[in-house]
């Protein structure tokens, strides 16, 4: 499974009632270390199925960013049973975001 746009139409859905732990990742296309950690994220999607990936671009869903208090990206969230369960800033290798999880 590849990675899900998530806005705020779908975020309720698709993080808050996920029943698989869910990885968020808030990017904006301009920025450089979000593109380093794009492919890294479409990876841990196709070799996964045991969570969510989720992309939110802070330039479309300043809502959702500001819910989370997100002030630098890439910063990658992971929710488990609706709460946040780990939270890093910064581009990180796929052995990082991993035991993230």
């Amino acid at each position: 499974m590849s990675a899900i746009t998530i806005h705020k139409g779908n975020f309720q859905e698709e993080v808050i009632h996920s029943d698989k732990p869910v990885l968020l990742d808030f990017w904006a296309p301009w920025c450089g270390p979000c593109r380093m950690v794009a492919p890294v994220m479409e990876e841990i999607a196709e070799e996964r199925p045991d969570i969510k990936v989720g992309k939110i671009n802070v330039d479309e869903q300043p809502e959702l960013a500001g819910q989370f208090g997100i002030m630098s990206i890439p910063t990658l969230v992971v929710i488990k049973e609706g709460k946040i369960a780990h939270q890093a800033v910064g581009a990180r290798s796929k052995s990082q975001i991993l035991a993230m999880l």
